[in-house]
């Protein structure tokens, strides 16, 4: 799933291709929306929060999109084969005279009046990477259930919005605290939030996400994907382990000798 820094990226990258300019064409398949066409609008701006995309019009409508597993916006020049995926898959398709964005996989599509926006991301903590990043409000929504373990507590969007899989791996390894560890014994709580804002504010205009003060391809990242290997700070080897195991792609990844304080859970050993 896409994190934070990635989907501030694409809002970027759709802002610059769309925004400034009136549609030229609008489908959006989808059967609730099949219908609707805004061809004839101006795009006023495309914008990320959290793990949201929010496409604004002028007239005071938002298409919504969320990109969950799999969903990715394509953007192309009007001489340029579409090449995201089969056409079974567009779920929607935004053109002006330059630029045509295409959305593939797309579980979430909706569109609404730009006033009821907070009904789609108002429950969002605050913005790791928005105007309305508050690090101390973000730590009272953490601090609020001090038995919550670390990792599942910076997934959480309600906390604060941004953190995916990988952010949260590597923050708990950089806190030097286990994921399973109850966010009331973590030591120094306020470096969570503020050290989760500088990561993504380190990585928002990078490809290759980075985490470590390495450049190469194999150790830019402290311990996520790297299970069966050793930790690049101690040379343990790295774990992996569900943080939720009724939820899905919420693989874990830390080092039991860098980050002491609590054991995965479950009768099942670790993964390697």
């Amino acid at each position: 799933m896409p994190e934070g820094d990635t989907v501030w990226r694409l809002a970027q990258r759709l802002h610059e291709a769309l925004a400034g300019r009136p549609l030229t064409r609008c489908d959006l398949r989808v059967p609730r929306l099949a219908t609707v066409d805004l061809a004839g609008r101006d795009v006023l701006e495309v914008l990320s929060r959290g793990k949201h995309l929010l496409t604004r019009f002028e007239g005071g409508l938002t298409l919504h999109s969320h990109l969950r597993m799999d969903g990715a916006w394509k953007i192309y020049r009007p001489d340029e084969r579409w090449r995201g995926g089969p056409a079974h898959q567009i779920r929607a398709v935004l053109g002006t005279a330059e630029h045509t964005a295409v959305g593939y996989r797309l579980p979430v599509l909706d569109l609404l009046r730009t006033d009821d926006e907070p009904r789609v991301v108002g429950h969002l903590g605050p913005d790791l990477l928005g105007p309305d990043w508050d690090p101390e409000e973000a730590l009272r929504r953490l601090r609020a259930d001090p038995a919550r373990p670390l990792g599942e507590a910076l997934l959480d969007q309600r906390n604060l919005a941004g953190i995916g899989n990988v952010f949260k791996s590597e923050l708990c390894f950089l806190l030097r605290a286990s994921p399973w560890l109850p966010l009331g014994e973590l030591p120094e709580p306020a470096r969570a939030p503020a050290l989760a804002k500088k990561l993504l504010e380190a990585n928002k205009r990078r490809t290759a996400r980075t985490t470590t003060p390495s450049a190469r391809p194999d150790r830019r990242l402290w311990v996520y994907g790297r299970a069966g290997r050793p930790c690049l700070r101690c040379g343990t080897t790295v774990c992996a382990a569900d943080q939720d195991p009724t939820a899905e792609e919420r693989v874990t990844y830390w080092c039991p000798a860098c980050q002491p304080g609590r054991p995965a859970p479950g009768d099942r050993p670790p993964t390697y």
